[in-house]
């Protein structure tokens, strides 16, 4: 069994409103001849041996989605696992694949392309039990809205505090070459947006995205062989909370915290206030990135409000890529977070830079209002 996992390479595309010129297949190999050419790896018996995939039958509008992929992800007649959840659950995925012995070099992949839905809204309503939630219409934004009501209306955290959120994510979205939405907004301009679903306005939201993402991981004793910069995992952790809404407090944070907990307990972290030099965390919406700060205990217990207040997001280097808020697909979110700390350990985040960053935790979610939560720790 290996005892540390690297991840050895990273590519992404750049993300859009639409990949209209692109089959998933070829925008999914832009990011896998990337991340081949950076380590010089095929797909021989002693190259790249086993292939954990992201992506979604609805969103691909086929089923077996991962069956459209397996010649790009070298698994024609080869390994490959499909995981159907946010992305971080794939890098949750292929490590366990790496630290169980089963593969020593493994690529993970995940795709999406959200513009070819005819509404986002119409396949996140799928995820609903089809007796009870899905005759009253629920789907992810209006799963999403009652959890914004419901942590506002504990933290007293204001519309003003999450437009500002959203400004400052564009500022930061402006210097990342991968992200969609960088045009620069006032606080008036994103007050000024229709409501989505009270209390989220169409600017509180992330948009439609298309892209892809991957990353080579490898056993320690083998990332020498393509990497002088390895970004190792040393915390993992993951929890689902209840499926059905009314069995949750959807103004808490139940599933990340054991999420997290897990996590820190497996990287002998103390103080997550004081552990990371970089915080990625998967803001779908503007209210929850002060909600997954107090769940990841990045800021105290019911203290989002005053976080914000402190400037804590600029002070520890919360989202320097400018978050999902700014264009992830659903799937690629918690993905997404763990390239941009990968990134960010190995220097190679230009102008967003993290001086000296030594460790991250990159956060993940799927499932209505946060169901499903996954907490990756990188350290260089």
């Amino acid at each position: 069994m290996a005892n540390r996992v690297a991840i050895c390479a990273v590519a992404q595309t750049k993300f859009e409103p639409g990949k209209k010129d692109q089959r998933f297949q070829g925008m999914l190999w832009e990011v896998i001849k990337s991340v081949r050419e950076q380590t010089g790896l095929d797909f021989s018996e002693h190259g790249i041996q086993g292939a954990i995939t992201v992506s979604d039958d609805v969103f691909d509008a086929r089923t077996i989605s991962d069956g459209g992929i397996t010649d790009v992800v070298g698994a024609h007649y080869g390994s490959e696992e499909k995981v159907a959840a946010d992305g971080a659950q794939g890098v949750y995925y292929a490590a366990a694949t790496i630290l169980s012995g089963h593969h020593e070099v493994v690529l993970l992949t995940g795709h999406c392309k959200e513009s070819q839905a005819i509404s986002r809204n119409m396949v996140t309503h799928l995820a609903f039990d089809p007796f009870f939630t899905r005759p009253v219409g629920l789907d992810y934004l209006s799963a999403a809205a009652l959890q914004a009501r419901a942590y506002m209306d504990r933290s007293g955290i204001t519309e003003t505090q999450l437009a500002d959120l959203v400004v400052r994510a564009r500022q930061w979205a402006a210097k990342n070459p991968a992200a969609q939405e960088t045009t620069p907004l006032t606080r008036e301009e994103v007050m000024a947006a229709p409501m989505a679903a009270d209390p989220i306005r169409g600017s509180f939201m992330y948009p439609v995205s298309d892209g892809a993402i991957a990353m080579i991981l490898a056993t320690e004793k083998r990332a020498a062989e393509f990497t002088d910069k390895p970004v190792w995992i040393t915390g993992l952790g993951n929890c689902y909370d209840g499926f059905f809404l009314g069995e949750r407090d959807l103004s808490g944070n139940f599933a990340l915290e054991r999420a997290a907990q897990r996590a820190y307990a497996m990287a002998k972290i103390a103080d997550p206030k004081t552990a990371f030099d970089l915080v990625e965390i998967s803001d779908q919406y503007a209210h929850q990135l002060p909600q997954y700060a107090e769940g990841l205990g990045v800021c105290p217990p019911s203290g989002g409000n005053q976080w914000l207040s402190d400037g804590g997001p600029d002070r520890q280097n919360v989202n320097r890529s400018g978050g999902m808020i700014t264009g992830n697909p659903l799937m690629l979110g918690g993905m997404a977070r763990v390239a941009e700390a990968v990134l960010q350990l190995r220097g190679e985040a230009g102008a967003r830079q993290v001086a000296g960053a030594k460790r991250a935790v990159a956060q993940g979610a799927t499932g209505p209002a946060g169901q499903c939560q996954t907490v990756v720790i990188v350290e260089n």
